[in-house]
């Protein structure tokens, strides 16, 4: 519970809608001062941009200012001292793909410095996002910032743009059989074709799509052995094997902590 004097400020805004395709869930600002907390963030399709505007998170162990993650399929721990100021923008992997104007493999369960992946422009960001006095300019300045990446980004390889749009499109249900028929490729091409530029091959791509499925339908409180049904589980054990896998914590536990926890955005651990 927190006391009295302590901040939690979280705000959300969408992009600019040239960019809306290629985010996931919009931009976020955040301000928190209080006790020392520690979160588990889940396994997502989202590839996270953390731009640090005041003290560093510790990621699983490792001290951190700005940095970009690569895409997980386990929980990752995040940590802070009592205080943290920054914004998050998770891509989608071929968003990514084409802001960052590189491949993702490296990044496959990885987090790096943000100027590994964005260049030394990102110290500029970050300068300027700092000095500005609220959210709405902060999220001006990222829109245009993204934006002349956008402008001068290479499209990335279509096979792979169109099986992440199926995939996306049917929360991973797609088979990977069908999407190398549709393409007219071998499995062993497509797999690794897309591990090589977003991060995971596309059976682990749509697993986690499953699960995200999984996860808003375990937030809204549905029945489990219906969500196992309707997301394509074998059953309920299926469903539970899965959250302990991607979540750390059963279907259960996850709703409890979530509902529990003051921003609902990740894990209280």
């Amino acid at each position: 519970m927190r006391e009295t004097g302590d901040v939690l400020e979280i705000v959300q805004r969408a992009p600019h809608p040239a960019l809306r395709r290629h985010v996931a869930g919009g931009y976020w600002g955040y301000r928190e001062v209080g006790p020392p907390i520690r979160r588990v963030e889940v396994a997502q399709t989202g590839i996270v941009v953390h731009l640090a505007l005041g003290p560093p998170l510790a990621v699983d162990g490792a001290v951190r200012g700005s940095f970009v993650a690569g895409l997980y399929d386990a929980p990752v721990v995040l940590d802070h001292a009592g205080e943290q100021l920054g914004m998050q923008v998770d891509f989608t992997p071929v968003g990514a793909r084409l802001l960052f104007g590189r491949p993702l493999g490296d990044l496959t369960r990885e987090v790096v410095p943000a100027d590994d992946v964005l260049g030394r422009s990102i110290a500029e960001l970050e300068e300027r996002l700092a000095g500005l006095p609220g959210w709405p300019e902060r999220f001006d300045v990222l829109d245009a910032y993204l934006l002349r990446r956008l402008r001068d980004a290479e499209p990335p390889r279509a096979d792979v743009a169109y099986a992440w749009a199926r995939l996306a499109a049917t929360d991973g249900a797609v088979a990977v059989a069908d999407l190398c028929r549709e393409l007219g490729c071998s499995r062993r091409h497509l797999a690794s074709r897309f591990r090589e530029e977003l991060g995971l091959g596309p059976k682990a791509v749509g697993r986690i799509l499953r699960f995200e499925r999984a996860v808003e339908a375990v937030r809204a409180g549905r029945p489990l052995a219906a969500i196992a049904a309707q997301c394509g589980y074998a059953d309920q054990a299926h469903l539970t094997r899965e959250f302990r896998a991607l979540a750390g914590v059963t279907p259960a536990a996850y709703r409890d902590a979530v509902t529990n926890d003051q921003d609902g955005q990740a894990i209280p651990a």
